[in-house]
């Protein structure tokens, strides 16, 4: 008896390509440095902003440009902090922006999720490329499987429900990163720039202490710039981790809400194709 040939298995689609966007932390941070430097030194430290050009005599009444100079060597790796919070803030809105694509992710849900209930699995694929984006690629190649899966035969409904299934998360797991990257860096500087006030404003009192003992007497002038150093880090690090915790949380916040539309057409692509095959 002659035997019947295997068939070999259709090749699997083609996942989306892993996005390379963001800047590179390695080479961004070291010039935010030096711009932060160069800032304090040049801007903030300029003569114009002392009494006679002295910095001696302390910063001209109301210049915040002097007052800041005043916060001493650790102020140029607070601006660094800051400069890196909003590098990259506006690098993640650009970034999430790219990832929605080009229309209202809710509409795009809801024209896959209707073309799917007509069981219109070409016009669906039709509108990931309209749509583009994290979601659009994610969806379009979860219906390159179940179109694939429809004609194959040597697989359970059970085992077809279950590759699909797999397919979705193997194509959310290589936009994931993308949508990540940097995230880490924003987060760790929420607690980074704290620290580094911190430091600034036990510098700042140290100062203002050993002012006191030198002389076993007040003296109001370096006791004053003891406390304007110790403050003036105070401000800057507390003012730069607020914005770090609040872009945080926006950023994972949007994030949460393009993997939950994901895992919506997820649901709906598999549900489809449990009834319909």
């Amino acid at each position: 008896m002659e035997k019947k040939a295997t068939s070999p298995a259709p090749a699997k689609a083609a996942a989306p390509k892993k996005q390379a966007g963001g800047l590179n932390p390695v080479f961004v941070i070291p010039v935010l440095l030096v711009i932060g430097i160069v800032v304090y030194q040049y801007i903030c430290g300029d003569s114009s902003h002392f009494v006679d050009g002295d910095h001696e005599k302390g910063p001209k009444s109301g210049d915040y440009f002097g007052i800041v100079y005043e916060g001493g060597p650790i102020v140029p790796l607070l601006f660094t902090c800051f400069l890196t919070v909003l590098v990259f803030s506006i690098e993640r809105f650009f970034i999430l922006g790219r990832a929605n694509g080009a229309g209202s992710i809710d509409e795009f849900v809801r024209k896959i999720k209707a073309l799917l209930d007509k069981n219109e699995v070409e016009a669906a694929i039709k509108e990931c490329d309209k749509q583009k984006g994290s979601v659009g690629n994610v969806v379009k190649t979860a219906l390159h499987k179940f179109i694939e899966l429809r004609t194959e035969t040597e697989l359970t409904k059970d085992q077809k429900l279950a590759a699909l299934q797999k397919e979705v998360e193997e194509a959310t797991s290589l936009e994931l990163p993308m949508l990540e990257k940097n995230l880490t860096i924003i987060a760790t500087l929420a607690s980074v720039s704290t620290l580094t006030a911190l430091l600034g404003t036990v510098l700042g009192m140290i100062r203002a202490f050993a002012a006191m003992g030198n002389t076993g007497a007040p003296d109001t002038g370096a006791l004053a710039t003891g406390i304007s150093e110790a403050l003036v880090n105070t401000a800057l690090g507390i003012g730069t981790a607020a914005i770090a915790t609040i872009m945080y949380s926006y950023f994972t916040s949007r994030i949460d809400t393009l993997t939950y539309k994901i895992d919506e057409i997820g649901l709906s692509i598999q549900q489809n194709f449990s009834a319909h095959n």
